[in-house]
């Protein structure tokens, strides 16, 4: 099970998050999302954990906490779903005339 911390400080790293979170039990891995472009932190974050007990005492504890100078939220991740390509304009095979001689 993994816990998505949402509405993080920009300036937050996974050392700070490491710092919280294990105050909750062993953790087994953290995920910091950044903009592909910008290489910014998106404000998200995903904490996974070695139980899930210890899971549930740290979205107990930690959503609607105040950190960093935001309001934290805190729930269980949802699972992630599969994007589906999304439709662009133009290519091979879609129409559009031209290419008559």
């Amino acid at each position: 099970m993994t816990v998505y911390v949402g509405n993080l400080s920009y300036n937050a790293t996974e050392d700070d998050l490491t710092e919280v979170f294990k105050e909750y039990g062993a953790i087994k891995r953290i995920q910091v999302p950044v903009d592909r472009e910008t290489g910014r932190m998106r404000g998200f974050a995903f904490v996974e954990m070695a139980e899930e007990a210890h899971e549930d005492a740290a979205i107990e504890d930690l959503d609607g906490a105040e950190w960093m100078g935001r309001t934290l939220k805190v729930n269980k991740a949802r699972p992630r779903t599969e994007r589906k390509p999304s439709g662009g304009g133009g290519g091979w095979g879609g129409g559009g005339g031209g290419g008559r001689y």
